[in-house]
Formats: C-alpha cells, structure tokens, sequence
C-alpha cells in the first residue's frame, strides 16, 4: 500500500526523534521550514504533527511549536 506524504515526514520526523537527532525536550522547526524541508504543503506538515501528537512523540504548545515528548517522565 502506498505511503501518504504526511506519513512520511511523520516517519521521518520519528526517526530523527528516535537517533537522538531531535532529542527530548527538543524544538522542531516551524511548520513553514518543515514544509520547505520536506517539499510539501503545510497542511501536509500539520497532519504528519497530528499523526506524532495522537501517538505521544511530541507535543504543541500554542504560539510556542512542537516539542519532542520526555519519554522517561
């Protein structure tokens, strides 16, 4: 089955959370840098964060950013 494109910047996003990349506590990038990072739209981007916030890997803090969940606490 073929991968949607928020599926895969969420994939991405998750494994530069899971190498560390991004650690926790960690800031992602805007939503407008991500879309430029990933070439896509920003509602693309904006569903690939739901995807990350409804399974725990990060939260978003409004008129803050999204910020990678402490797994530990």
């Amino acid at each position: 089955m073929a991968e949607y494109e928020w599926q895969r910047v969420a994939r991405e996003i998750e494994q530069d959370i899971e190498s560390g990349r991004i650690p926790p506590g960690g800031a992602l990038p805007s939503i407008i840098r991500l879309a430029e990072m990933y070439g896509v739209a920003d509602r693309t981007v904006r569903r690939a964060l739901r995807d990350l916030r409804e399974r725990g890997l990060i939260e978003t803090l409004p008129h803050k950013g999204s910020f990678v969940t402490d797994a530990d606490g």
